[in-house]
C-alpha cells in the first residue's frame, strides 16, 4: 500500500515562505502523478495547487503561479513544494497526493487515488 507523509506546514505572516515535503512509501516517483492539494477552512472540497507527472511536467494553480515550486528532490526521494510570499487565502490544510501509471499532471482531487494526512499552514495577515 502506498504511504505518503507531508511535512514543513507551520504559521507564518504574509510574505513569508515555507517548504512541504512530501514523502512516498511503496511507490515509483517515475511512473506516475503527484502533487499537492489544499483544503480551505471550513472547506469540504479539495483544489489542486501544483501537480507533476512523470515527466517531471507541472501545472499550477492560477492563484500559485510564480510563488510556488513543485520539485523532486532526488537526494531522498522527496516530492518538495516551495511557497514564497504567501498570502492569507493560501491558509489551507495541505495534501500530498498520488497516482500510478501513466497520467496528466490535473488538479482534479478525483483523479488521484492515495493522499498522505495532511499538513496544516496558517498565514496571518
Amino acid at each position: 500500500q502506498v504511504h505518503l507523509v507531508e511535512s514543513g506546514g507551520g504559521s507564518v505572516q504574509a510574505g513569508g515562505s515555507l517548504r512541504l515535503s512530501c514523502a512516498a512509501s511503496e511507490y515509483d516517483y517515475r511512473s506516475g502523478c503527484m502533487g499537492w492539494f489544499r483544503q480551505l477552512p471550513g472547506k469540504e472540497r479539495r483544489e489542486g495547487v501544483a501537480t507533476t507527472d512523470s515527466d517531471r511536467s507541472t501545472s499550477y494553480r492560477d492563484s500559485v503561479e510564480g510563488r510556488f515550486t513543485n520539485s523532486k528532490d532526488n537526494a531522498d526521494n522527496t516530492l518538495v513544494l516551495q511557497m514564497n510570499s504567501l498570502k492569507p487565502e493560501d491558509t489551507a490544510m495541505y495534501y500530498c497526493a498520488a497516482r500510478r501509471g501513466i497520467c496528466s499532471a490535473t488538479l482534479e482531487e478525483s483523479d488521484y487515488t492515495y493522499w498522505g494526512p495532511g499538513t496544516q499552514v496558517a498565514v496571518s495577515s
